[in-house]
């Protein structure tokens, strides 16, 4: 009969967790900035998420897996590039956060130039400090809200649009070619 209780479980942790792999190995890459680096920490993550499946407890799944897969990633990183991970001082300023919208267009040579704005976007999100990026892709990419970011990140909501902030500014200033630190 134990093996019917074990069955069951992995059932509904395909059921909970396989939905939201994608996502998670999206969030990997953009931490870890390699493929198979992101496919390792999602398998640790998995594997983690599995083990304390017990305690999951039907609320956001997709938030719970992103914030097993981010603690994943920071663990991988302070073992394997331990230079990567860098504490951010807290600023208290939420404020000048700024949605940009995408740009729509039937014109070939305006897509061509949007793929290459896209490169370039992906170029500049890679190159701020992690707990940065991991605040912008969280937000634009996965479309948390900041409740849900702050549950992932395990940071107040005001840290969360802090970060957000700081992370948009620097976009900002490495689009126009200002750096983005």
């Amino acid at each position: 009969m134990a093996w019917i209780a074990e069955r069951r479980r992995q059932s509904r942790f395909e059921a909970v967790v396989l939905p939201h792999l994608d996502a998670g190995y999206a969030l990997a890459r953009w931490l870890t900035r390699n493929d198979a680096d992101a496919a390792d920490v999602v398998q640790e993550a998995c594997l983690r998420a599995f083990r304390y499946f017990d305690s999951y407890r039907d609320g956001d799944a997709k938030s719970w897996l992103l914030k097993i897969v981010r603690r994943t990633c920071y663990d991988w990183l302070e073992h394997n590039r331990p230079a990567e991970v860098v504490p951010l001082e807290v600023d208290g300023d939420p404020e000048g956060a700024v949605h940009g919208s995408p740009v729509g267009t039937v014109d070939a040579d305006a897509l061509l130039q949007s793929r290459s704005d896209l490169r370039r976007l992906d170029g500049l999100i890679e190159e701020l400090p992690a707990q940065l990026r991991e605040a912008i892709v969280l937000r634009e990419l996965h479309e948390l809200d900041y409740r849900q970011i702050s549950d992932v990140t395990g940071v107040p909501i005001g840290t969360v649009m802090s970060r957000l902030h700081r992370a948009r500014a620097a976009l900002r200033r490495a689009w126009d070619g200002k750096g983005v630190g």
